[in-house]
């Protein structure tokens, strides 16, 4: 699993190459995370998320990696091939700490003791997807 992240990681940072050569150190960095969860799977998906990637995630915003994590939701439907059903926006102290690979990583034994537990966990929050995107976001003035 760390493998597979470890290359994804590489090929986001490669096709975001330019976003990356824009970003300076002390600016901050956001990404959007779009889930689109099966038809009727929408709680458990969430319910995974908050017990098992949430908690990761604050113990980075507790080392001041993470500035702040929000969690939105479509109020209307949409067409099938446009719907998600929850976007979560991360904001990074900088574009390195968004792409570090060892954001979580050492507090996934301390929280998880139990990982094969974690890790299936994990699995079933992943299977119950049809999609995930994850979009760089960033911020142009209107002003000349």
């Amino acid at each position: 699993m760390k493998t597979r992240f470890s290359k994804f990681i590489v090929v986001v940072a490669l096709l975001n190459f330019p976003v990356f050569a824009q970003a300076q150190k002390d600016e901050t960095f956001t990404i959007e995370g779009y889930y689109k969860v099966k038809w009727g799977y929408q709680s458990e998906f969430l319910e995974l998320y908050k017990k098992n990637h949430y908690p990761l995630l604050k113990k980075a915003i507790e080392k001041g990696d993470l500035l702040s994590i929000k969690l939105d939701k479509p109020l209307q439907h949409a067409t099938e091939e446009s719907r998600w059903d929850y976007r979560i926006t991360l904001v990074f102290k900088n574009v390195q700490a968004a792409f570090d690979p060892n954001l979580t990583e050492p507090y996934k034994k301390t929280l998880y003791p139990d990982q094969p537990k974690f890790k299936k966990e994990e699995s079933r929050r992943f299977e119950i997807l049809d999609a995930h995107w994850d979009v760089s976001v960033g911020t142009e003035s209107l002003e000349k």
